[in-house]
């Protein structure tokens, strides 16, 4: 029987690849205010320098085991009690700068100071786009009370309650928050499923774990045993790891969880 429902948390009831993109947007709109440039190239341009930049750095190795990508280390703070994050934290400023600076220098314009500011800029951005999924509520309103819910994320504890902080109606919700940063592993690693699963006093077949993510969420969970659902809005092709479920909308999950309980 099913007694509890685990939800990963950005671009699976956060949508988050929509608030970075709104960011984007509004930040290289700004640029082309100043310079001859299409909004979208200098996206593009600055989403491959920041990708490239972010993997040549001694914390590449962290952020992947947490579960950190480069656009977050574009507005992240990583203010957390930990020596890579300390770390982090000291390399972000350089790390913005930079992605926005040889964005620009990519389209043939050479201004560092105005790279800088568009590095300061594209936080405060993102800070005022926060994206929650049309049916994120309706579905935890159903859900609460009848199953218990954790909240299992990768990332900088900073960070994600930076994220929870601007969209703080999804807290309540919650028995349990559980972050990697915090934790010290990242989903897939079993470890910080089986953290969940002790924290709500349950076995791996009381529990179900959603999430938008095939080799986080899906492939952690069965590494423990656990039942999953992958919430595949977009899309997107399977790979070797393979789901219990699988939906294409919340909703969804309110049949699934009658099913396995009847």
């Amino acid at each position: 029987m099913i007694k509890a429902v685990f939800f990963d948390l950005d671009d699976t009831l956060l949508w988050d690849q929509k608030s970075v993109k709104e960011a984007f947007v509004a930040t290289c709109t700004y640029a082309s205010e100043k310079y001859n440039l299409k909004p979208e190239e200098l996206e593009e341009a600055v989403r491959k320098e920041a990708r490239e930049l972010y993997a040549s750095y001694e914390t590449y190795e962290f952020t992947q085991m947490i579960g950190i990508n480069p656009f977050e280390g574009l507005w992240g703070d990583f203010l957390d009690d930990h020596d890579e994050f300390r770390k982090m934290k000291d390399i972000v400023p350089t790390y913005r700068k930079e992605a926005w600076t040889r964005g620009l220098r990519a389209l043939g314009i050479h201004d560092d100071a105005f790279g800088a500011e568009l590095a300061e800029r594209f936080p405060l951005e993102r800070r005022k786009t926060p994206f929650v999924y049309e049916e994120t509520f309706e579905v935890l309103d159903q859900l609460k009370g009848k199953y218990k819910l954790l909240l299992l994320t990768n990332g900088s504890p900073d960070l994600q309650n930076t994220k929870l902080d601007i969209t703080s109606e999804l807290v309540p919700y919650f028995d349990e928050i559980v972050i990697s940063g915090a934790f010290g592993r990242g989903k897939p690693d079993p470890s910080i499923f089986d953290h969940a699963l002790s924290l709500m006093d349950l076995k791996k077949d009381e529990a179900i774990m959603v999430g938008d993510n095939l080799m986080t969420d899906i492939l952690g969970s069965s590494r423990v045993g656990m039942k999953s659902v992958w919430i595949n809005r977009h899309d997107k092709e399977r790979n070797e790891v393979i789901p219990t479920y699988e939906i294409t909308h919340l909703s969804e999950l309110h049949s699934i969880l009658d099913e396995l309980n009847s």
